[in-house]
């Protein structure tokens, strides 16, 4: 199970960001960046492994672009911050150390706006850029912390269903830790203001704050022992919500219109539940009958579900309706490519790929399916090409390692695919799956001396790294 929902549910003082106690330096005698970083490292590794992770390119570069418009904003914005899906029901998200924020599809399916989403994902990003695990970690400074893999199993611990305690937590000491992490109203308050300014400077509505909450309070009253997972984590109180009230009829009234990828996204997730023919009727009523708010992301969604139907023909006629050229967003363009590619469509996939890619040459998606649709077509060597091009980019993207081994595995290149998976796996937080793959490839010594050193030095890092991990 996915067991991450500790969600740093914390919150916000009534004063003014300036004027907020500077605890960073206290709290990292007692729990170091480097500490928090390999913490962070060990829960995504579990969190990437977990079946109910959302392995969706499309979703997850939409939440990191709404999440680093707040980050930019942000007074302490010098993280870096990974943003990830769980596909969950519930209504939930969560920080972890790390910069590692989830959010739940039940989430983003139960926002009614783009700015009540952006208000849920402002208060996790506070949480970490007010180093509110570090400032717990040291007001607990003269208790005993056995080690960071104890309190790692604390963070782990579901918090998904407050009434189910873990049975690996209840035998280990890291029960008592997690006994420590109960968030304090004051860091749910410093949460709920930091986010309210971030939402204001990135020109989203103030007022999603309030009205989702307000909303979440009402309907808690019809849930008793079974409320919204948000509201177990983040325990709201009727001043919490009075404070974002008061903030919001401040603010002059304005209009926000949510972005067309935002509608997609929600498309998107719609159009893969149920079965694949119910998902097909279902939108088709839909658009006969005009109950949407966006004809645009009705249709893509519906191109989704046909897919799933393998109704390849009908779903090419549903991309032929959609928005093209340079004012098409990345995501409709992507879907595009794709239904020519699922289709058995190569040359038209790849011709649609390259046009997306030319236009949006920042969209990773995109080019995740370029180089994929050049692998399947046995383009080996373009899309090493075109790997080793994104890579000098996005140095840290675990996806396109794994796809640099994929080409390398083609061209027969032994050591370079094996080092290839090796980051991939690093990256994932798995370190000894790295130092096999790593190993195996040394091993080949198929590459150049360069080629081989340069892997040799890799393994010596990771392991060096691997054996603090154990000793911490």
């Amino acid at each position: 199970m996915l067991r991450i929902l500790l969600a740093l549910t914390l919150a916000i003082q009534p004063v003014a960001a300036a004027d907020l106690p500077d605890l960073g330096e206290v709290s990292r005698q007692y729990f170091s960046d480097q500490e928090e970083s390999t913490l962070g490292r060990t829960i995504m590794r579990d969190v990437y492994a977990d079946p109910r992770y959302l392995d969706d390119p499309e979703i997850e570069s939409y939440l990191s672009q709404l999440g680093y418009k707040l980050v930019s904003v942000s007074t302490r914005n010098q993280r870096e911050f990974t943003f990830f899906v769980v596909n969950d029901p519930s209504i939930n998200a969560f920080a972890l150390p790390g910069g590692n924020i989830g959010v739940h599809t039940g989430l983003l399916l139960a926002a009614q706006s783009e700015s009540e989403l952006a208000s849920v994902i402002a208060h996790e990003i506070s949480h970490v850029t007010q180093d509110h695990i570090a400032r717990m970690v040291a007001a607990q400074s003269q208790s005993y912390w056995p080690t960071m893999a104890a309190l790692a199993l604390a963070i782990l611990a579901s918090r998904s269903n407050a009434n189910v305690a873990s049975a690996a937590i209840a035998s280990t000491q890291a029960l008592s830790i997690q006994n420590q992490l109960n968030y304090s109203r004051d860091y749910e308050r410093e949460a709920d203001r930091l986010g309210y300014e971030m939402l204001s400077r990135a020109h989203f509505d103030p007022r999603g704050m309030s009205g989702f909450f307000n909303r979440l309070q009402r309907a808690s009253r019809f849930y008793d022992s079974s409320a919204p997972a948000y509201l177990r984590t983040h325990p709201l109180t009727s001043e919490r919500i009075a404070d974002m009230e008061s903030r919001s009829e401040s603010e002059p009234y304005q209009q926000i219109q949510d972005s067309l990828d935002f509608q997609l996204v929600r498309a998107r997730l719609r159009a893969q539940e149920n079965s694949p023919d119910d998902a097909v009727l279902a939108i088709r009523n839909t658009l006969k009958e005009k109950r949407y708010s966006n004809e645009t992301a009705e249709r893509y969604g519906l191109i989704i579900a046909l897919l799933r139907a393998r109704q390849f023909k009908e779903a090419e006629a549903e991309v032929q309706k959609l928005p093209a050229g340079k004012s098409s967003s990345p995501m409709i363009q992507q879907l595009a490519a794709h239904t020519a590619f699922t289709a058995g469509n190569s040359t038209l996939a790849l011709q649609r790929y390259q046009t997306g890619s030319e236009i949006h040459p920042g969209y990773r998606p995109l080019q995740y399916g370029y180089i994929s649709a050049l692998l399947a077509s046995n383009r080996s060597g373009d899309a090493l090409k075109r790997v080793d091009k994104q890579l000098a980019l996005y140095p840290l993207d675990r996806r396109l390692w794994r796809l640099a081994a994929q080409a390398h595995a083609q061209l027969g290149h032994r050591l370079l695919g094996h080092r290839a998976q090796a980051e991939a796996a690093a990256l994932s937080g798995n370190l000894i799956a790295a130092i096999e793959y790593i190993t195996l490839g040394i091993k080949a010594a198929d590459g150049s001396f360069y080629d081989l050193s340069a892997a040799e030095a890799r393994r010596r890092e990771w392991q060096e790294i691997e054996k603090s991990q154990r000793k911490s």
